[in-house]
């Protein structure tokens, strides 16, 4: 059981999605996350074993090495590729409520800006680390945030994604909104042109330069 545990955690973190997958090259060939988590969830192993123990050391890892520049944004969507594979297998027990999330994050890319590859690896990376993820997209406006959140009462957390200066001042237009009309929710802002001066200027609660600083910060809130 824990050989198998481990496998998965592997497979996570080195970006191994299926059997058919080549990469990486070293595991062609070899059962991936997909398999395996099946395998796990038939021989009886708990899901929320599978995420403790497998899916969320296995991304912590890769977050660790993203941040330390061991690794690289087309490694980092492998391994995200892979949870994802993983996670298919576990999401009827988090619907039926045999494993419990942590909490919800909603998560999108301001109006205006299109890009969406660093949002989508930070949702990756919440949602390997046990969290309900809420994706709405890109060129969202505040009132969309809004309506997300109330329609998820349970939310503890929404994330702000812009890649330009031009459409990161839309960052402060969210939060505004999002304070007057559901106040104690947490707001979380990144993308390349968001430093901690601009986060203290519009008033959110916090910034990182990568996903495993939020994958953190949500947990300090989640304690």
């Amino acid at each position: 059981m824990d050989d198998l545990i481990a496998r998965i955690s592997h497979c996570i973190e080195f970006g191994k999605i299926d059997r058919a997958s080549p990469y990486p090259p070293d595991m062609k060939g070899e059962d991936g996350a997909d398999e395996l988590t099946r395998e796990a969830l038939d021989a009886g192993i708990a899901p929320d074993r599978l995420l403790n123990e497998a899916f969320v050391p296995g991304m912590e890892r890769v977050g660790r090495k993203f941040s330390e520049r061991r690794i690289f944004v087309p490694q980092m969507l492998m391994s995200a590729k892979a949870m994802d594979a993983a996670m298919r297998h576990l999401k009827p027990y988090f619907q039926s409520g045999a494993v419990r999330r942590k909490g919800t994050f909603v998560i999108g890319t301001v109006a205006g800006d299109l890009h969406d590859i660093g949002k989508n690896l930070v949702a990756m990376m919440v949602e390997g680390s046990g969290w309900e993820v809420v994706d709405l997209g890109v060129d969202v406006a505040p009132s969309r945030f809004v309506e997300a959140v109330r329609a998820h009462p349970e939310c503890r957390a929404v994330g702000l994604s812009a890649m330009l200066t031009t459409t990161m001042t839309g960052m402060a237009a969210v939060v505004e909104a999002l304070r007057a009309e559901v106040p104690g929710c947490r707001v979380l802002v990144g993308g390349a042109p968001v430093n901690e001066e601009f986060r203290a200027m519009i008033g959110a609660d916090f910034t990182s330069r990568d996903p495993q600083g939020a994958v953190a910060y949500l947990e300090s809130i989640a304690a």
